[in-house]
């Protein structure tokens, strides 16, 4: 978030050793969080749209804002509760600037408002892009990585007055948004090396030789380097600490499974960064560029007017309607 992009020094925002510190940081990031949701079952409920019913009252913006959606024959979306909950989390997280940082992508651009806090002068470092993975992260978390590493207790979900499905949830989050962090970090290592080889660069890009960028940007050596270290962190946060220090002789696994999260990374994690930064690259030239997600944010103070008079006036309306069908008749 706010310091993993330097907002002074654009420099040092594309240097690839910071951006390597970055990267281990988050693995430490994901490892410890994944520990935590490893010691919830799975919960499956939680990620099903309508298992899980969500008994919410409609905030003070949805009131305002309904009558506009009706108009516009725009039907409310039904969420799972994981869903749901992350919506809501990143609506909060954005009023705190969180989705300004170059390096943060929501996984509901929707859900998205604008800050509370004045803006932080982020450089200008990453071309603008439309290039977001954020459903396929979900997509593998929730049906490929869960089964391996959640908790197995020998019995089927017992539904929401028995299971921790906020706590589980929570975890979810906090995993998923490391992840996502990480994969689209991927971006900065594309305009770093881009910036290193404009010429070769540009001639795969003209030539839409996806391949060969991949190639490009691929270190075989540095991605063993990072299977290895994943295996030794997860063996070794995962330990069961004595009084005195010392391992004691419980399995790791018994608190993460080390060969589900060094497979997330060898066939997810790497492979999807890398399809970001050739995606990146694509659009590296393009003029005008693509508009990214948080484009539909930059509005003028008068439409931002227009549309709370509209709302305001529509709910108003509607409100008067229901009140009139309780009036007596004669």
């Amino acid at each position: 978030m706010d310091s993993s992009v330097d907002s002074f020094d654009p420099a040092k925002a594309l240097d690839l050793g910071h951006i390597r510190d970055q990267l281990i940081r988050l693995e430490d990031t994901i490892t410890f969080h994944l520990i935590e949701r490893a010691q919830f079952p799975l919960n499956k409920s939680i990620y099903e749209p309508g298992a899980v019913q969500i008994r919410d009252a409609p905030a003070v913006a949805s009131v305002l804002t309904w009558p506009l959606s009706m108009l516009a024959g725009k039907r409310s979306k039904q969420y799972s509760f994981m869903d749901w909950y992350l919506s809501q989390q990143e609506a909060l997280q954005s009023r705190i600037r969180r989705f300004e940082s170059p390096d943060e992508n929501p996984f509901f651009p929707e859900a998205v408002q604008k800050p509370i806090l004045k803006p932080l002068n982020y450089p200008d470092v990453l071309h603008p892009n439309d290039v977001v993975v954020n459903d396929r992260i979900k997509e593998y978390y929730v049906n490929t990585l869960l089964p391996q590493v959640c908790a197995d207790f020998g019995r089927d979900d017992r539904g929401e007055t028995q299971e921790n499905y906020g706590s589980s949830a929570t975890c979810d989050i906090a995993v998923l948004q490391a992840l996502s962090r990480r994969i689209h970090f991927g971006k900065f290592v594309a305009e770093s090396k881009f910036r290193s080889e404009k010429e070769r660069f540009t001639a795969l890009i003209l030539a839409e030789d996806r391949e060969g960028l991949g190639e490009a940007i691929v270190n075989k050596k540095v991605e063993q380097m990072i299977l290895q270290r994943m295996r030794r962190k997860v063996e070794t946060f995962g330990q069961e600490v004595s009084a005195d220090g010392a391992a004691t002789a419980v399995p790791t696994a018994n608190k993460l499974n080390a060969e589900a999260v060094v497979e997330l990374y060898e066939k997810f994690v790497i492979p999807v960064t890398k399809d970001v930064e050739v995606e990146y690259l694509m659009q590296r030239l393009s003029t005008p560029p693509p508009t990214p997600w948080y484009a539909a944010l930059r509005k003028s103070n008068a439409s931002e007017t227009l549309l709370w008079g509209l709302t305001v006036g529509g709910s108003a309306l509607a409100v008067a309607a229901v009140a009139l069908r309780w009036l007596p008749r004669k």
